[in-house]
Order: C-alpha cells, then sequence, then structure tokens
C-alpha cells in the first residue's frame, strides 16, 4: 500500500509517502542510509529514481506501456461507442 500526500518544504513541493517493506529490507534500507550518514528517505528517493530511471530505456517495461495503452484505448473506445445496445436487465427490463 501506498499512502500519499503533497507538501511543501523549504519552497520545494514534495509527496509523502508510506511504503510497506519486509522488515529485512526495511533494515537493511537503514543500514545503507546510516553508513553514508544520509537519511532513509534519501535513500529511498535514490533508489526510486534509479528504478524510474532504468524502466525508461527497458524494452520489456516498453512492451507492457504499450499493450497497457492499447487495453485502455480500447477501453475508453467500447465506453465512447454509442452503438451498444444494453442488455436487457440492465435497461431495467427482464432477463
Amino acid at each position: 500500500m501506498i499512502s500519499m500526500s503533497q507538501s511543501s518544504v523549504g519552497g520545494s513541493a514534495t509527496k509523502n509517502m508510506v511504503l510497506r517493506l519486509d522488515p529485512a529490507l526495511a533494515d537493511r534500507l537503514r543500514l545503507v542510509a546510516e553508513v553514508e550518514g544520509r537519511s532513509i528517505s534519501d535513500v529511498a528517493r535514490e533508489a526510486v529514481a534509479a528504478l524510474v530511471e532504468e524502466r525508461r530505456t527497458d524494452k520489456r517495461f516498453q512492451a507492457l506501456l504499450e499493450e497497457n495503452l492499447a487495453r485502455h484505448s480500447e477501453a475508453l473506445r467500447l465506453l465512447r461507442d454509442d452503438t451498444v445496445t444494453p442488455h436487457p436487465a440492465a435497461a431495467g427490463g427482464s432477463a
């Protein structure tokens, strides 16, 4: 689960997120931050930024994105199509 809220700190807009991690991963993240003398948030931001940047050139991710776009495009087309006849039960009739 990710919960988000927005705030402005020092003139810079940020989004606060609640991130649930496996306890062992959370411990390793805390250790990395401690050793590097950084905050856990800073290390997590760096990791997320690296992942997002990696996905921008990932062919498998790009293919998934294209599949999602095609699926959503088709769904929008169907929702906008006025020629579809509603099912009798949906139109208030009997089945």
